[in-house]
């Protein structure tokens, strides 16, 4: 017969408090987020203020002079932010005692709680210095109606009878926003009300109607007949008309493949016939409905900015957007020994909580970016030839922080350069290693490629296995295979389609 019993047991685990989880959100927000998530808090929590010229700043970080950008006038912050410290779960955001603004807050991102935060549309600001709303971008124009507006408009303007038009809805719902007709017409005959009646001999009528609509070569099925739909708006006398029709409607996998001998004999013409013929072909627009509603470039704001001072490079924080926070020390002061004001108190806890919160971020990213532009100095001064490879653990252990942690801050964070603005997991690639023990980077052996490919004779284009061949003489062993992943990677055709394409 069992019998109850008492037992103690000890034991260790990590408690994601809210203090921990919102230290884990911010080191991985990127920066647009990161503004919106402080401008909420400056809504919401009295005891938050935007600091205009704050105290302390963070100053460019010189890579050579071997500074550590967390250690190094902040002694409050102990380096590492893997230990247990200031967000112990024993911390009671409700009790009497409030912690001072300068007590250890060290305890980040150890777990694997959280992956890196999404990314939106962003817009790229000039310069890395200062906040204020003279820095902040200008919103987006999207005042242009859709291509769908765009041609229901016109439905009520054109010769479309009563019973046309929920026909040419149902066609104008159909389209995709290149203006191409991507459901067939069965299914859209099946989706408009079957009360009306509609025969599929009517809804053709009416898609005729609608591909003769702005702009033109919208409605198609494919791109024969978007091209054909464009051609049949020029002048019946246009020099070359009629046999366009013919190579857009029987002849574009020729004119794709660059086969222009083939051509010439499918259709019984001459070379400047056939040129003239080509030249309507090529003036269509292949993806109509972009004319009117223009896909919208997407632009990100460098977290960092990486420049070169006196021939060593120097990494900045960018603080063009993200608020300077700082506790209202006149609120703090009216709140302090009086236990009466529950609320504000906790508003007081958690703004000190945000700020070194804030702070840790800033200088966990900064730390991370020193580590990789100090990894890979050889890339921004001569290019991806020149990329060392480089995993998560490499900076892990050079920072002293752990892998988890590496991935929150490089993802979906962005430096700028001379070279260019890149993702911070640009800078991470695998390694292969070469005949005399020499270890190169795999974004260098695809730079290398491009390059070999871009040299090449058009007339014999390199395959595969003589790029292999030509990389293992450089003392890089990479199978064919690999060559080929990385040539399609580069969005590089195979050698035999190269060797179809026509010299320009």
């Amino acid at each position: 017969m069992m019998k109850p019993a008492l037992q103690l047991r000890l034991g260790q685990q990590l408690t994601m408090t809210p203090q921990l989880q919102q230290a884990i959100r911010l080191l991985q927000l990127p920066v647009v987020e990161l503004n919106a998530q402080l401008q909420q808090a400056l809504a919401e929590n009295v005891m938050l203020d935007a600091e205009e010229s704050p105290d302390r700043d963070f100053e460019s970080l010189d890579i050579a002079d071997g500074r550590d950008p967390v250690s190094d006038g902040a002694d409050d912050y102990p380096g590492d932010l893997t230990g247990a410290g200031g967000l112990d779960s024993g911390d009671d955001p409700g009790g009497d005692d409030v912690p001072a603004a300068d007590e250890s807050f060290s305890e980040v991102v150890t777990g694997e709680a959280g992956d890196g935060g999404d990314t939106g549309p962003w817009t790229d600001v000039p310069g890395a210095g200062g906040g204020g709303d003279g820095n902040r971008p200008e919103p987006a124009d999207n005042s242009r109606d859709s291509l769908r507006d765009h041609l229901l408009w016109q439905l009520e303007l054109e010769h479309f009878s009563p019973r046309e038009i929920p026909l040419g809805q149902a066609i104008v719902d159909a389209l995709n926003e290149a203006g191409y007709l991507t459901e067939p017409l069965e299914a859209i005959l099946a989706a408009v009300d079957p009360a009306a009646g509609y025969s599929l001999a009517e809804l053709e009528a009416t898609l005729a109607k609608v591909q003769a609509l702005d702009p033109a070569g919208v409605g198609a099925r494919n791109l024969g007949e978007c091209i054909c739909l464009q051609l049949r708006q020029l002048a019946a006398d246009t020099p070359g008309r009629e046999l366009a029709l013919q190579v857009a409607a029987d002849g574009l996998d020729l004119v794709g493949a660059g086969e222009l001998g083939m051509l010439r004999r499918r259709f019984g013409v001459g070379e400047d016939d056939l040129e003239a013929a080509l030249r309507l072909v090529r003036a269509c627009h292949p993806k109509p409905g972009l004319s009117v509603q223009p896909a919208v470039t997407e632009y990100v704001i460098p977290d960092v900015y990486v420049r070169k001072r006196d021939g060593r490079w120097v990494v900045d924080i960018n603080r063009s957007l993200a608020p300077r926070l700082k506790v209202n020390q006149a609120y703090a002061d009216l709140v302090r020994g009086d236990g009466s004001h529950t609320v504000l108190r906790n508003q007081l806890q958690e703004a000190r909580f945000l700020v070194r919160s804030l702070e840790i971020r800033n200088e966990t990213l900064l730390k991370v970016a020193m580590c990789i532009v100090e990894r890979q100095s050889a890339f921004l001064d001569h290019g991806d030839e020149a990329m060392r490879p480089m995993v998560l653990r490499d900076v892990a252990e050079a920072v002293q922080m752990h892998e988890s942690t590496i991935s929150r801050v490089t993802s979906s964070k962005y430096m700028h350069t001379p070279r260019g603005v890149f993702e911070f997991r640009h800078f991470f690639s695998s390694q292969v290693t070469g005949d005399d023990g020499s270890e190169q980077s795999s974004t260098a052996i695809r730079a290398r490629i491009r390059k070999l490919v871009a040299a090449e004779d058009p007339a014999r284009p390199l395959s595969d296995s003589a790029i292999a061949e030509l990389l293992d003489k450089e003392g890089i062993q990479v199978a064919r295979r690999t060559v080929a992943k990385y040539r399609e990677a580069l969005g590089i055709e195979p050698s035999s389609e190269r060797r179809r394409r026509p010299a320009r």
